[in-house]
């Protein structure tokens, strides 16, 4: 049915047609073709990629906002007069926050779309910066941070199935690397700045102000630019209009059929994240690494300065630059996927006209790899009388482990659970925002009881555990899916 279609061409042969009991009919709205320019599919290149840098630069505010406040932590501490390992919540809680927003955000993208969701979650996150920047007591604090946390869930929860929506496989591994990679970089970028902010006369609160200046720029700019995209929501906007337009009430959209109650959205919606996760072994495989990999983001800006302020005694801002080069293997992570996805993708998608999900595993069996050994050399140059660059030099393939894990294991879910995808995410957000929360409780009594040789030890050799998963699904994937009914069926 095109943009403005005429109810009456439809005759009772119409695929449009579906009858749902003996004394009625209705006539279902759906995009004209392939071409429909309603359908987000046929956006202009130039807005779609628009698009995809506007959610990576909103997501990379809210990472941001998730690790700024772990540098400034012992200031904090000291003009509320409170003990350092409290003010470790403030980082937790945050993360927290990611594991409670989503459960709402996600399966509320699937029902209303995309874009009220996140924008309004995105509004709340602005605003809870406020109080973080104007407090007296670790109660404001606290309360807020976690406030800002489960507001800005929106980005880790949405995005995915904003980018799905809009972009075919090939064009769609490039984007999530875009995502995905704001993703790691915000809290890198992050736990850097607010070391230099506390070492000035800016002061920590500005972590606060500066939070509350990206977030509200970054969302006007994409508030413009981004339209809504679910097609579910797109077509019932659409069958609203011409029901308008003709007076014909017999007119609906698919998402109209069964309107959904509160109950309904509390039932159905709602529990859909947890019920995938407890059903589908890809979705509860993948989780479990995802979460140990996102963790390890949060634990690494707390062993940085553990290892080069404490056990090497230098400065704070001094202590915090060698993270950066966390950050180049994130963004050589980000290259070798882009590359992989432009060649090799490319070339199967244009012999075979589809991407097998499982042709996304390759490059993280890859990171999967990089991790554990970025790891264990971390910990094996980690002594103070070894020259310190070693030690720097590791988080090039710590960051590109993370990175590309990351990266693509979030592509794959997206590509095989499509318009599942926000829920199945929504889930994966929730379970490693819990243990992103924890890691950074756990860091400090860790590296101390530890010692940072053992302490990284213990991570590697995790690292190592999860390898396999990967692989696993690379030979047994596809059979795997072939008994959920949630997943796209080849």
């Amino acid at each position: 049915m095109s943009t403005n279609p005429q109810p009456e061409s439809i005759d009772e042969t119409s695929p449009l047609l579906n009858s749902h009991d003996d004394q009625e009919q209705y006539l279902l709205v759906t995009f004209d073709g392939p071409d429909d320019p309603g359908d987000p599919m046929n956006m202009p290149s130039w807005r779609k990629w628009a698009c995809a840098s506007i959610l990576g630069a909103m997501t990379f505010a809210a990472t941001f906002s998730s690790a700024v406040f772990s540098a400034v932590a012992p200031a904090v501490a000291n003009e509320l007069n409170v003990a350092p390992e409290t003010m470790s919540w403030a980082t937790s809680l945050y993360v927290f926050g990611f594991a409670t927003g989503p459960v709402i955000m996600g399966p509320a993208s699937e029902l209303y779309g995309r874009k009220l969701p996140l924008f309004l979650g995105y509004l709340g996150f602005i605003l809870s910066q406020i109080p973080v920047g104007v407090a007296r007591d670790i109660k404001t604090v606290l309360f807020f941070r976690f406030i800002g946390g489960v507001t800005s869930a929106g980005s880790p929860a949405i995005v995915g199935g904003y980018l799905a929506d809009f972009l075919p496989p090939v064009e769609r591994g490039v984007a999530v690397a875009i995502f995905a990679a704001t993703t790691l970089i915000g809290p890198s970028v992050g736990s850097i700045v607010g070391a230099i902010l506390v070492e000035t006369s800016m002061g920590w609160r500005w972590t606060a102000w500066l939070s509350l200046i990206l977030g509200a720029v970054f969302s006007a700019i994409g508030y413009f630019i981004l339209p809504e995209t679910y097609v579910p929501v797109l077509l019932k906007r659409r069958a609203i209009k011409l029901r308008y337009e003709t007076g014909d009430s017999k007119i609906r959209a698919a998402l109209e059929e069964r309107p959904v109650s509160a109950v309904d959205f509390l039932v159905r919606y709602l529990s859909r994240p947890f019920v995938m996760l407890l059903l589908e072994p890809i979705l509860v495989s993948m989780t479990l690494y995802i979460s140990f990999t996102f963790g390890m983001v949060y634990l690494l800006f707390m062993a940085y300065p553990i290892s080069f302020v404490q056990q090497r005694h230098w400065a704070l801002v001094q202590g915090t630059l060698p993270s950066i080069s966390i950050v180049l293997g994130i963004i050589l992570g980000s290259a070798y996927v882009v590359r992989y996805t432009l060649t090799t993708l490319q070339k199967k998608f244009r012999q075979d006209g589809v991407i097998s999900p499982e042709d996304r595993l390759p490059p993280m069996i890859v990171g999967a790899c990089l991790l554990p050994i970025g790891l264990f050399w971390f910990a094996g140059t980690s002594s103070a009388e070894i020259n310190a660059w070693p030690q720097i030099a590791s988080g090039v393939p710590i960051g590109f482990g993370l990175q590309v894990i990351l990266l693509q294991s979030l592509a794959y879910l997206i590509d095989i659970y499509t318009t599942n995808a926000n829920s199945a995410i929504a889930g994966t957000v929730v379970v490693r925002s819990l243990l992103g929360g924890v890691f950074p409780l756990l860091a400090i009594p860790m590296y101390r009881n530890l010692g940072v040789f053992w302490a990284t030890g213990v991570l590697g050799l995790c690292g190592v555990v999860f390898a396999p998963i990967p692989v696993l699904f690379l030979l047994y994937g596809q059979q795997i899916r072939k008994f959920s009914k949630y997943v796209r069926h080849d």
